[in-house]
């Protein structure tokens, strides 16, 4: 199957690539700017936001993988409007493009977050858990979801939507560069590039985590029940651990004592939230191989010690 990526330069993009060419698949890359090198895989320029590129990136697959997208929390605090336009306005581009196309229903699987359930009270999360967003990310997130939804009932599209937990991890000198995010930040101050990791409690805030390996395994397994007319969601999480498990891990993993600064707590934070995976594991056949917490940590903090990685940052 020929599958766009969008999205495909980046963090989780660059390991769904390899993915889909591990298990047989043609894929097909679609980058703003600089392409990285990934042999076997054919790399095209677009825009999500400019529906004639778009319309050139799909002409000729079968599939696509939707990943491109304004992420973080707070930088959509700063730009909400900004994360709209990427997130939805983005998203309505492409599955308008592809319902252009004269032939068959295309396959669309699109990466979510597990951020549009907001913080219910009621653990594990299910997908029949009611959405709440709490932040323009998570917000665009759901919008596009709803858009998808819709657009499936024409008959021009069939679509699973995977809500993903906290992605982690890396593949060699492939990590995670966002240093917002809890285990990149903790290994980045384990290796001495920031000064401490701020701790808002007392560290026993749970979450849940997913391997960025296990999660591009879960995003091309999923290509296989995009059903025209359908829209399915599944919620795609692994491993729940505290900030304080995180820490004393990448203690024990790295070998060096992780400085932190305790502050107080968020008001409205949740103590635990954690995915249910049980219908991804029973629809998908998907089980999660490297989203061990240690596994989660060693294999961020290799891709923090080589120059490759540096060198992305």
């Amino acid at each position: 199957m020929r599958v766009l990526v969008t999205g495909a330069g980046g963090y989780v993009g660059q390991v769904v690539a390899r993915q889909l060419l591990r298990d047989g698949h043609e894929p097909v890359g679609l980058v703003h700017r600089t392409a990285p090198h990934i042999d076997g895989v054919t790399w095209r320029q677009g825009d999500i936001l400019v529906p004639s590129s778009l319309r050139l990136a799909t002409a000729d697959v079968d599939a696509v993988i939707h990943l491109s997208a304004l992420a973080g929390v707070r930088n959509a605090f700063e730009h909400p409007a900004r994360c709209y336009q990427v997130n939805l306005s983005g998203t309505l581009n492409l599955i308008e493009v592809l319902a252009e196309r004269p032939d068959d229903a295309v396959r669309l699987v699109f990466a979510s977050t597990s951020g549009v359930y907001g913080t219910p009270r009621r653990q594990p999360i299910t997908e029949h858990t009611a959405t709440d967003p709490q932040n323009p990310y998570a917000a665009s997130k759901l919008a596009a979801e709803q858009a998808i939804a819709w657009q499936t009932r024409t008959g021009k599209l069939g679509a699973v939507t995977l809500r993903l937990s906290n992605v982690a991890g890396g593949v060699g000198s492939h990590g995670d560069t966002d240093e917002t995010r809890l285990i990149a930040r903790t290994c980045a101050v384990a290796a001495g590039r920031l000064p401490r990791l701020d701790v808002y409690g007392d560290g026993g805030a749970v979450r849940d985590f997913v391997h960025v390996a296990d999660a591009a395994r879960a995003l091309v397994a999923a290509l296989g029940i995009c059903d025209a007319g359908t829209h399915q969601i599944l919620n795609i999480g692994a491993t729940a651990a505290s900030v304080s498990e995180v820490i004393t891990t990448a203690q024990q993993v790295t070998g060096r004592v992780i400085a932190v600064e305790y502050l107080a707590p968020h008001p409205d934070e949740v103590r635990e939230l954690r995915g249910d995976n049980t219908n991804a594991r029973r629809i998908l056949g998907w089980r999660p191989e490297c989203s061990g917490l240690g596994r989660l940590v060693s294999d961020q903090w290799t891709a923090e010690q080589s120059a490759a990685y540096r060198e992305m940052r």
